[in-house]
């Protein structure tokens, strides 16, 4: 059996596609397409894109989309209104102030701040299942979905996979793994992942997990920031302050069956403290994880104690 690898430079990231199938280059031919639909479709910083359309028809009207979006729309808003979590899909107004990771990143003015934090209550993002419409209600409002789109993609690719009879598969969407079947470059069958130490440059791993049909997701306070006034701030927002969150997590990982959580969960728990976040990854079913502190200290949840 024929097996391929591809590398492409999409979503902001280099995303690394292998897979095993008698033909190989035509499946990843198909992935690419899809990765390329998806980024056209679901972006937040493109003005044509599918999601932008909903942000600038804000207090309008209900746009329509295609079924997969308005999935991924549906599983963010039920995922943003649980409580003394941080995940958020209406968060998009915030995201745009501050523009941290971007060339234009600021520091908003308070008075900016508060006025935003009314339009990002993820209650006011209004779906209609018959017509498969989402309508913001409040002008100013806007969706972001980069806590989670890209776990998306990597499942609903590895679905296509599947269902074409691959062998097996790894997707790497920048720091989001996700694999399938055996590795055939390790006699355990065994894929390695290696996770980030964030405190050195990149390519500089802190551990080797080894997973078998599953997913690896990390997020880390080091990936976006910039400085004001002497002080850094990252990505990861706090949406009852406007500001982004106070923690102890530098880094988060999460070993879960399916990409979608992994990324759910690397945001949700940036919310707790390092030691409570690996107690509530503890009481998750088929869910592992490990932390790395802001003081340089290492935790990992029960099943990777091994």
């Amino acid at each position: 059996m024929k097996n391929d690898k591809r590398f492409l430079n999409l979503m902001g990231t280099i995303i690394q596609i292998w897979v095993e199938h008698d033909q190989a280059k035509d499946l990843l031919d198909i992935a690419e397409k899809k990765l390329i639909d998806y980024e056209r479709r679901f972006s937040a910083n493109c003005r044509n894109s599918d999601l932008m359309q909903i942000n600038l028809n804000a207090g309008i009207k209900p746009v329509t989309v295609k079924p997969d979006l308005f999935t991924l729309i549906k599983i963010g808003k039920a995922q943003s209104l649980i409580n003394n979590r941080f995940l958020n899909i209406a968060i998009g107004p915030l995201i745009q102030a501050w523009r941290v990771g971007f060339h234009d990143a600021r520091y908003p003015p308070d008075s900016e701040i508060q006025q935003l934090l009314t339009l990002i209550d993820p209650n006011d993002i209004v779906l209609d299942e018959v017509n498969k419409s989402v309508f913001l209600k409040y002008k100013g409002m806007a969706i972001d979905l980069g806590a989670l789109a890209k776990g998306y993609f990597a499942d609903n690719i590895l679905q296509i996979f599947k269902k074409l009879n691959a062998k097996s598969a790894f997707i790497d969407l920048g720091g989001n793994v996700l694999t399938y079947g055996e590795c055939p470059f390790h006699d355990d069958g065994f894929w390695r992942v290696g996770i980030q130490n964030p405190f050195q440059s990149r390519g500089n791993v802190i551990k080797v997990l080894k997973i078998k049909n599953q997913s690896i997701v990390t997020s880390g306070l080091y990936e976006r920031t910039f400085n004001y006034k002497g002080k850094t701030y990252h990505h990861i927002f706090n949406s009852q302050t406007g500001y982004p969150v106070e923690t102890d997590i530098e880094s988060l990982t999460i070993v879960s069956t399916h990409s979608i959580d992994g990324e759910i969960l690397t945001t949700q728990l940036y919310g707790y403290s390092a030691e409570n976040a690996i107690k509530k990854i503890n009481q998750l079913a088929n869910i592992e994880g490990m932390v790395i502190t802001t003081n340089k200290e290492f935790a990992c949840s029960n099943g990777l104690l091994t």
